[in-house]
């Protein structure tokens, strides 16, 4: 009879494991999906005359450097972006990127660096950005980004550039938080944007209306 309920016991043992290795498979499975879905997305998106992207596997999961940045893309960002949560470097500089920044890179928890620079993107620069508490490096440069600077980005303690000039941005420069050490060039032509804020003195948001 105890060897009877010993075999019992490890099969029981036995299928409880199987059953365990199979869950952590579909989980795993099934975050690999979004996120290669998150990569295929973007890919339909985006116009690729010179086929940089014709080596991409579209079921890639877990990057964390996506670097194309001077790659002749254009097209536009996906709200799929926000499904990347391993992505750290996000660099797409130097291309003919249109439209929207999307409210879902918010989502990317692990981002180091969001390089957009020198495309055409417009727009307003969502406040959610604020969110990216890993966050060193935002390069928005050379755009036609419009609205004020988020007072959102001033909580991002881990900030350390921070580069909006030659867009369309009103309101003042923020002077709290990371801010306090950002050159002044670093916002240069921006038409409507005022100087440094005075706090107490004038809305952040003046001259946008």
């Amino acid at each position: 009879m105890a060897m009877l309920a010993a075999s019992s016991s490890n099969r029981s043992l036995g299928l409880g494991l199987a059953l365990s290795f199979a869950l952590v498979l579909l989980v795993t499975r099934v975050l690999g999906n979004s996120e290669g879905d998150a990569l295929y997305a973007l890919r339909r998106s985006l116009s690729d005359p010179d086929n940089v992207l014709q080596s991409w596997d579209p079921n890639l999961v877990n990057p964390c450097t996506w670097d194309l940045g001077n790659s002749n893309l254009s097209g536009h960002l996906v709200p799929e972006l926000g499904k990347l949560q391993h992505l750290q470097y996000l660099e797409l500089y130097k291309n003919n990127i249109q439209g929207s920044i999307p409210v879902e890179v918010s989502n990317l928890k692990s981002l180091i660096s969001l390089d957009l620079y020198d495309n055409n993107i417009s727009g307003a620069i969502p406040p959610s950005l604020g969110k990216l508490k890993s966050l060193v490096f935002l390069r928005l440069n050379d755009n036609h980004l419009t609205g004020p600077i988020p007072r959102d980005l001033t909580a991002i303690t881990s900030l350390k550039v921070v580069d909006v000039s030659n867009n369309n941005l009103c309101g003042t420069i923020p002077t709290t938080g990371p801010f306090e050490h950002i050159p002044l060039n670093n916002f240069e032509n921006n038409p409507r944007l005022e100087g440094p804020e005075l706090q107490g003195l004038a809305s952040y948001d003046t001259n946008c209306s």
